[in-house]
């Protein structure tokens, strides 16, 4: 008995360690969905309490980091189909994109290749910024959580052939948006690089994210 309570405990602790190392992660994903600081704080927190609540049941078995983010998606769309119905005090119907919050704006969760104190930084940030929620998830879930395109199917409850497709029509909306970066007035070196660089356009498809 003794022993199978030690074994019980040292597996939540490990569990509990595992699934903090995801907190930046989950909080990058929380942003995407809510776009708003706060409710990307709060979308994390029940994320982990709903988490730690079912591991004290049953310890997950499996990809654990698949399974976090799988519980937080679930959270918000249940979130957004409860508050659906009624409009809130602005008259913006709850879940309803409000334009102007900020995608990843704590630079503490931002990934190398957002992490760029230029114009090109800061155009990438906005670019996902007004993609639509389902390409902005997509964008996240791929380029910068690395998950493979079956992992993101089973996180957002879809076809691999649906993901794919969502991340092709994502990367082409960016390419739109960030191409007087890359190749315009903006751009900080030729297209195809140059003496000093490998050029914008290089360094973004090798990022993957056009």
């Amino acid at each position: 008995m003794i022993r199978r309570w030690r074994a019980r405990n040292h597996a939540e602790r490990e569990f509990e360690r595992q699934a903090l190392a995801y907190l930046d992660g989950l909080y990058n994903f929380a942003m995407a969905l809510t776009r708003d600081r706060t409710e990307a704080e709060d979308l994390v927190q029940e994320t982990y309490f709903r988490a730690f609540r079912g591991a004290a049941q049953k310890l997950p078995t499996g990809d654990v980091k698949a399974w976090l983010f799988t519980i937080m998606r679930h959270i918000w769309i249940n979130d957004r189909r409860r508050r659906a119905r009624q409009p809130d005090a602005e008259g913006l119907e709850v879940g309803e994109e409000e334009p102007g919050r900020a995608v990843m704006a704590d630079d503490r969760h931002r990934p190398d290749l957002l992490h760029e104190q230029n114009a090109l930084g800061e155009a990438i940030r906005r670019a996902i910024e007004s993609l639509p929620e389902v390409y902005r998830e997509v964008i996240v879930l791929r380029f910068l959580e690395g998950f493979s395109y079956s992992q993101i199917a089973t996180i957002l409850g879809c076809p691999a052939g649906t993901v794919m497709s969502r991340i092709s029509r994502a990367r082409a909306e960016l390419r739109k948006r960030l191409s007087p970066y890359v190749y315009g007035e903006y751009a900080a070196d030729p297209p195809h690089g140059g003496a000093n660089g490998e050029g914008e356009e290089k360094r973004l498809r090798r990022g993957g994210i056009i």
